[in-house]
């Protein structure tokens, strides 16, 4: 999933750079979006490692 908010990140760096502002914010936006949704995926993983690791000691 981080690698799709990559791709669309650079998507929209080249769209605003060419000048295309409403295709740059859209999907700037949804770059942003996936981050997040990667970022909590990372952070709700991690708890459930750190849970596991301390049922075994």
């Amino acid at each position: 999933m981080l690698k799709w908010a990559l791709i669309f990140l650079v998507i929209s760096l080249v769209s605003g750079f060419l000048g295309f502002s409403g295709i740059s914010a859209a999907t700037a936006g949804i770059a942003k979006l996936l981050f997040y949704i990667a970022l909590v995926i990372f952070l709700i993983f991690l708890v459930l490692a750190l849970m596991a690791g301390s049922a075994i000691f």
